[in-house]
């Protein structure tokens, strides 16, 4: 026996139904689909359709929210990835890394809320960080090394407390 003459079994794949060719085929005129209605259309999907009784995803109830006004959407970057820009001489070690720093050496495409600095990598040079947040990890790695990170305040307002009174009702 040869390699070209290697041959799957006669029963090991099926031939493919060709429905709709004709009503001596067996499966001409409508197909198998039976006599009209939703199901022998073309495109028809009714996944979740429980027959006109309430379905499961709306007999149960909605859960959670999240406020967009007041969440912050950070760029993320490790000690790694700035020792790497600094070692390829696109970020000034001397000067402070801050969001605008990070763009223009090209390690962040664009500055959103700030930066939070991660802890992945081990920090070799003495640098100074200006950023939104930080890891526990990368302050410890960073001020081993001999640098700062300043936490900055938040670009987005913050919630007012509901005991606070109006402004004026202060002034009266």
């Amino acid at each position: 026996m040869k390699l070209n003459e290697v041959r799957d079994l006669a029963e090991a794949s099926k031939t493919r139904k060709r429905v709709g060719r004709g009503i001596g085929s067996g499966k001409g005129k409508r197909a198998g689909r039976g006599d009209k209605g939703q199901k022998s259309r073309s495109g028809v999907s009714i996944n979740g359709f429980e027959g006109g009784q309430m379905p499961l995803y709306r007999r149960l109830p909605k859960r959670g929210f999240t406020n967009a006004k007041f969440t912050n959407d950070f760029n993320i970057v490790s000690i790694d990835r700035v020792e790497q820009a600094v070692a390829a001489k696109k970020l000034d070690a001397k000067k402070p890394v801050t969001v605008e720093a990070l763009v223009e050496a090209g390690v962040l495409r664009r500055a959103r809320d700030g930066v939070r600095l991660l802890g992945d990598g081990e920090a070799k040079s003495k640098l100074k960080f200006q950023v939104a947040g930080a890891s526990k990890s990368a302050v410890e790695k960073v001020e081993k090394a001999g640098g700062s990170v300043e936490i900055l305040a938040s670009a987005k307002p913050e919630p007012k407390a509901k005991d606070e009174p109006a402004e004026t009702a202060a002034q009266e």
